[in-house]
């Protein structure tokens, strides 16, 4: 979480402090992904996943997979 926490906030800061800053704090977003420390598309499914904590369920018919609330 905290790995999460600072990439997120380097993204988020470089892009938010252009206006201020100039283009130059653009350069901190790549350090993104050494926060994240691998793909961030894995990090961010990653997320959601733990966010949703079984709140969701997959459910596949006839080759057709979507997402549906879970029956507890």
């Amino acid at each position: 979480m905290a790995r999460g926490a600072i990439g997120l906030g380097l993204i988020v800061g470089s892009i938010a402090l252009v206006p201020v800053a100039g283009p130059a704090t653009l350069l901190a977003a790549p350090l993104t992904l050494i926060a994240f420390r691998g793909c961030p598309t894995c990090w961010m499914v990653g997320l959601a996943q733990t966010i949703s904590r079984g709140r969701l369920e997959r459910q596949c018919e006839d080759g057709v997979c979507t997402l549906a609330k879970a029956h507890r």
